[in-house]
């Protein structure tokens, strides 16, 4: 897997499938590295006809670590945006957004489909929002708006997500399975050995809480960009769990609208899907990308 210095950071990144294929970013979510795009989903996706192209974002993984930027406070940033008082973190989406444009650019694509899942989806999103031209495709799964009349997540997913941090492998496994039992789908099946071996994988391979915190500050930052999406005319998909507790179907449903209101919007409502891509999902969201995209 190479690494890239691009936009003043480097970035870790990987590629599969046929240079000549239709290019296809994968952007993950919040502390998620790109390993959670699991390599049998990439294939698929290569398979049908997508050259699939997946990084760690900044802050995560093996991409560059903002340690001297410190790591924010989350509550008095919470009680300040909520304020509507003005601040800055070391950051933001866009910033997050401009790193996929210069890794495409690194990599000699001029336009690409672009997919993102949950705080990926919103950093896609931006990318769309500031560069339309370079966009072949958007596909938002279990992300939103940033519309903050939205309901929130409920207080049992936030209180997974800030589960103390594991302090070695296994710790890290059994937390990948605390969280996955409160955000993941309740009505799909789940294997608990793998879910407890991705945990593993992904502390061994590149541990780093604090990234996530800095993550957080960007997303809480980021503001509402319903009214952005509602400009944009490219084709696109927003992907959604009926039953996510994290990112509320609403959220799904707002993506939707916005991107409608412009373009020619697809909607797919997953039922018994949480916040995760359990294995039983990966034919359906492949076919649903690969028909969005033109490669089916």
């Amino acid at each position: 897997m190479p690494d890239a210095q691009l936009n003043g950071i480097r970035i870790h990144y990987d590629t599969l499938g046929d240079v000549g294929a239709e290019p296809l970013l994968l952007v993950m979510g919040l502390g998620a590295q790109m390993i959670q795009w699991r390599p049998e989903l990439c294939q698929r996706l290569a398979d049908a006809g997508h050259r699939v192209i997946r990084f760690d974002n900044r802050d995560v993984g093996l991409s560059t670590r903002f340690d001297t930027a410190g790591t924010p406070d989350m509550a008095t940033l919470y009680a300040r945006a909520a304020a509507g008082d003005a601040f800055e973190v070391p950051y933001t989406l866009d910033d997050m957004a401009a790193d996929g444009f210069a890794l495409l650019d690194h990599l000699g694509i001029g336009t690409a489909h672009l997919c993102g899942a949950s705080m990926g989806g919103a950093i896609v999103q931006c990318m769309a929002i500031n560069q339309p031209q370079r966009v072949r495709s958007l596909t938002s799964i279990m992300a939103t708006t940033g519309n903050p009349t939205l309901p929130p997540a409920t207080p049992e997913a936030m209180a997974a997500l800030m589960l103390p941090p594991a302090a070695d492998a296994e710790a890290a496994a059994e937390r990948a399975l605390a969280v996955s039992r409160v955000i993941g789908s309740p009505g799909l099946p789940q294997d608990e050995d793998d879910i407890r071996a991705r945990g593993r994988e992904a502390f061994l391979r590149a541990n780093y809480p604090a990234g996530v915190v800095r993550q957080m500050a960007a997303i809480a930052v980021s503001g509402n960009r319903f009214d952005a999406l509602t400009k944009l005319t490219v084709p696109s998909l927003v992907i959604h769990g009926v039953d996510d507790p994290l990112v509320n179907v609403a959220g799904g449903l707002d993506t939707h609208a916005a991107l409608s209101a412009g373009g020619d919007a697809k909607l797919e409502l997953i039922d018994g899907l949480g916040h995760d891509l359990p294995r039983a999902v990966w034919p359906h969201i492949v076919k649903a990308i690969a028909q969005r995209t033109g490669v089916a």
